[in-house]
């Protein structure tokens, strides 16, 4: 892309020496000036020093937490002092502890979880840290008795937001089984199926963040990510589970829960994000473009869609859901998510009854036979139902550690693009779905279904290691051609070759210029923040008739079908 610079005249130095110092400053952060104390991370050009906590104190403040691995600190200020602190020099970015929320056997068929099986693979030797509720201590978390399983799954665990490390809230216990459950609940003379997470074999950190209303911040993120990188040799933890976000507030480059899992991708553990369900929101006239939440913004993670089963393991009728975040991101327009994966109707381990989930949906206890446990009549007390991109994360995460479990070098770039290259690309063009009343039109392009859908038999039998980076790269708008197109970066490995370049993974035809009819002569993506508010920008139509992925003999007929998400993580209902 060109560059352009802007000259700026010597008579406004003053007012541009203004504007540096108040970037620094996060848009939440920039209108404060009250006396009232403000937590906030801030982010220095390196690593703070005893020099930076004596002057956080001079402004009356008070550091809370020393997050040195991303150059911050986590301290409490008053909001009148921020702007003095800001335009010290060593200062890089100041942005506010933020509020972070949590974003079968139809599952494990859809994504040919039973190819690994069939090799011997449970995930056996990985270990996966799940930062989320905390984890309850359920029966399918635990040795199976007269195996050869010798400890449970949960391995150890740690409170960085308070309240100890059980599961109040109801979802990481949820997330823990679709990646380690074992099925003992359901392993019984009425039971039909065994409801067995993707990988039973793996090991588990528990990182309690989120409390008994599912909600953390910033800080009980960060802390428990650091946590993790500092154990990963202790417990030799590769994948780390994030089923959570928050809005975009500002680049991933400025945003320190971004900065957080990229230290955690630099130290060799492969992070895998939820998009976020916000997929439905036309507040802003995207529908539901822009919406991926963060730290899934980030190019480096693995950042995961949710699909629709449609309750049979076939994944050829398996439909996108509506709620899922799409993609560009906020601001950096970064090319999300990376894959998708099941994610609506997900059964899997119940926290207990007195879970806020639980409480409050006591209609998403599986009441069938096969999730009874024993040949009680009674309604099973170790299942639950959710649904989200919250669910669909911890199948790419037990996907991951499957492969890592048969190939314990590959690197988490390798594991990235591995599981992008070898995603099933054949979808319909569009879906037409019905929920609670609306009516919703999917279609199924590059910021919906990233590089495809999750199958884990073809990434096993896959055998190419990347050599550079696998980052997600970010798009742009060419107003003269009217077409979108991925930014070159060669330091990435999508543009280095023909095996990993961008059609390859996305398809020869992932992006479109001719007029769509979906959404007509709409300034989509004009004037809204997506890209900024110069019409050169902006475009009208983004997506044609012809098919994503290759010929349109890809594309099947449009289908309908009903989309409906139980519960919805990060505020989505």
């Amino acid at each position: 892309m060109k560059k352009f610079v802007v000259a700026i005249a010597l008579t406004l130095v003053a007012a541009v020496s203004g504007f540096a110092q108040k970037s620094k400053l996060s848009p939440e952060l920039a209108s404060r000036h009250d006396k009232s104390m403000v937590e906030v991370i801030i982010r220095y050009k390196f690593a703070p020093s005893a020099r930076h906590r004596s002057r956080i104190a001079s402004r009356n403040g008070t550091v809370r937490t020393d997050f040195s691995f991303i150059k911050s600190l986590h301290a409490s200020v008053p909001a009148s002092r921020l702007a003095a602190l800001a335009a010290e020099k060593d200062v890089e970015y100041i942005s506010p502890n933020r509020k972070v929320g949590s974003s079968l056997y139809n599952t494990a068929g859809a994504v040919n979880a039973q190819a690994a099986w069939n090799l011997g693979l449970d995930g056996t030797g990985v270990v996966v840290a799940i930062i989320d509720s905390g984890i309850h201590t359920v029966q399918d978390l635990s040795p199976v008795p007269g195996s050869a399983q010798k400890g449970p799954s949960i391995v150890s665990s740690y409170d960085t937001i308070g309240g100890g490390t059980d599961d109040h809230y109801g979802h990481g216990t949820h997330v823990a089984g679709i990646i380690a459950g074992n099925g003992q609940a359901s392993s019984c003379k009425k039971c039909d199926v065994p409801l067995r997470g993707l990988a039973p074999g793996v090991r588990i950190v528990n990182f309690h963040a989120l409390d008994q209303n599912g909600q953390g911040t910033d800080a009980s993120v960060i802390a428990a990510i650091l946590k993790a990188i500092q154990l990963k040799t202790t417990y030799n933890i590769q994948v780390l589970n994030l089923s959570l976000g928050r809005p975009v507030y500002e680049s991933y480059i400025q945003d320190p829960l971004c900065q957080a899992v990229e230290a955690a991708w630099q130290a060799g553990i492969v992070v895998v994000v939820a998009a976020g369900n916000d997929g439905r929101d036309n507040t802003a006239g995207t529908n539901g473009y822009g919406t991926i939440t963060a730290p899934g913004n980030d190019p480096y993670v693995i950042t995961v869609g949710a699909m629709n089963t449609t309750g049979t393991p076939d994944r050829g009728d398996d439909i996108m859901t509506t709620y899922s975040s799409k993609g560009p991101t906020p601001i950096d327009h970064i090319a999300k998510p990376d894959l998708v994966a099941p994610g609506n109707q997900v059964v899997s381990l119940m926290a207990s009854r007195g879970a806020t989930l639980v409480k409050a949906y006591p209609g998403n206890i599986p009441p069938v036979s096969y999730y009874q446990n024993g040949n009680s009549n009674q309604l099973s007390n170790a299942y639950f139902t959710l649904s989200g991109t919250s669910m669909a994360t911890p199948v790419v995460s037990a996907a991951a550690a499957l492969l890592l479990q048969q190939n314990p070098s590959l690197t988490p770039d390798q594991v990235k693009a591995r599981l992008m290259m070898t995603a099933y690309k054949v979808f319909p063009q569009t879906s037409t779905i019905v929920s609670n009343g609306q009516t919703f039109v999917v279609q199924y392009d590059v910021f919906t279904v990233g590089a495809g859908y999750l199958d884990i038999q073809a990434a096993l039998a896959d055998t190419n290691l990347a050599s550079l980076s696998a980052q997600s790269p970010s798009v742009a708008y060419d107003a003269v051609t009217g077409s979108v197109y991925f930014v070159n970066n060669s330091s990435a490995l999508w543009g280095s070759s023909a095996m990993w370049g961008s059609s390859a993974v996305w398809g020869s035809n992932a992006f479109v210029s001719t007029q769509s009819a979906m959404w007509g002569s709409s300034a989509l993506w004009g004037s809204s923040a997506m890209w900024g508010s110069s019409t050169t920008d902006g475009f009208s139509a983004l997506w044609g008739s012809s098919a994503l992925w290759g010929s349109s003999a890809l594309w099947g007929s449009s289908t309908s079908t009903t989309d409906a998400m139980d519960i919805g993580i990060n505020g989505d209902h």
